[in-house]
């Protein structure tokens, strides 16, 4: 069997695409896989990494206004359909599994024009163009949210990867702390802004920081690869570990006790998985996906939510801190995060994908 993948971009399209890949080869060793993404990805990074596979066509952005632009869309998108066909008919590809994206459309177009059979997962509540024209070209469609727009879609989860899913953050606490240079008996407080950073969020932790610090609150703050600071904390205890990228997100996530963060898909859907509570602060761009991703796990008892223009440090400092000294708090909110997880995703996706191509 030889499965194409695409789903390209952000982190959010790439790693459920991954976790699929994983999930297929663990079902069968032999099953071919191919994912397919552009040059402005991150998937140029992620997927070798992973040891799969890319296969690169041309970014066709679609305007969201009537602008000049708008006329040169058919003729690249058309370049991207035959592209993408090439891929298909090289790897002699049985079925095409799309996660939205740029590469996602004529990703979509292409496997219909070979006849292919054609499977769509889409992580948001709100699906973006890409996956509103795929889940119009076929009848199999999975969601990771529960109350999706798009008709006729499964609810079955996001796909995750292995190491974030087998997680046991109490058996693992001690050696993840270690691993970042924290202490093992300390509150740990975990800042990160999704895979590019947040400027809001990194602003507000670092004034906290302080204040945080007397509290006896250590925190372990990943910027985002893009994103500097002008002026670090100072050394001392307790530790604020400042890094620009973590690659182990699993050891992040088990020295933690609770989060500051973004509420994309994917995020949420690992937050959820690893049963750890966090204070959501929804992107304040976009459709409103991630407030509706936050104010899920909120009504659930795992999180809290606060608007981006509404952070600051004495928001942190009001709400954040008074949870992370209450071990109980914590623990009845990790319980309640958990409870809105799904961790077989992967797998219930790999074996659907599987039938269907059959």
């Amino acid at each position: 069997m030889r499965v194409v993948l695409a789903g390209g971009g952000t982190a959010g399209h790439i790693e459920p695409a991954l976790a699929l890949a994983d999930a297929l080869r663990h079902l069968d060793r032999g099953i071919g896989i191919t994912c397919v993404g552009t040059e402005r990805g991150l998937e140029t990074r992620l997927v070798p990494a992973r040891g799969y596979d890319l296969e690169l066509v041309p970014a066709v952005p679609l305007p969201r206004a009537i602008t000049p632009s708008l006329l040169t869309v058919p003729g690249r998108l058309a370049g991207a359909i035959n592209a993408t066909a090439a891929i298909l008919d090289r790897v002699q590809a049985d079925i095409l599994v799309g996660f939205g994206g740029y590469v996602a459309t004529p990703a979509y177009l292409a496997a219909k024009r070979r006849g292919l059979p054609i499977v769509v997962h889409e992580a948001n509540p709100r699906p973006g163009l890409a996956n509103r024209l795929g889940a119009r070209l076929t009848e199999h469609v999975f969601t990771g949210f529960p109350d999706s727009a798009l008709p006729k879609a499964e609810f079955i989860g996001t796909p995750l990867r292995r190491e974030i899913v087998n997680l046991d953050r109490l058996s693992m606490g001690d050696k993840a702390r270690s691993w970042f240079g924290l202490e093992n008996d300390r509150p740990t407080l975990l800042v990160f802004g999704g895979s590019q950073g947040a400027r809001s969020i990194n602003q507000a932790a670092l004034a906290a920081a302080p204040i945080l610090r007397r509290a006896g609150v250590q925190v372990l703050h990943v910027l985002g690869p893009k994103n500097t600071v002008d002026r670090e904390p100072p050394p001392g205890d307790p530790q604020y570990v400042l890094l620009p990228y973590v690659d182990r997100m699993d050891l992040a996530y088990a020295a933690a006790d609770m989060v500051l963060c973004r509420s994309g898909a994917l995020t949420c859907a690992e937050l959820t998985a690893v049963g750890l509570p966090a204070a959501y602060v929804p992107l304040p761009h976009g459709n409103g996906e991630q407030r509706i991703n936050a104010e899920r796990v909120a009504r659930g008892g795992g999180g809290l939510v606060i608007d981006d223009s509404d952070l600051s440090p004495d928001w942190i400092i009001q709400n954040v801190l008074p949870i992370l000294h209450d071990p109980e708090r914590v623990a009845a909110m990790s319980e309640a995060a958990s409870r809105l997880g799904r961790k077989d995703a992967d797998i219930m996706l790999a074996r659907k994908v599987m039938e269907i191509a059959r």
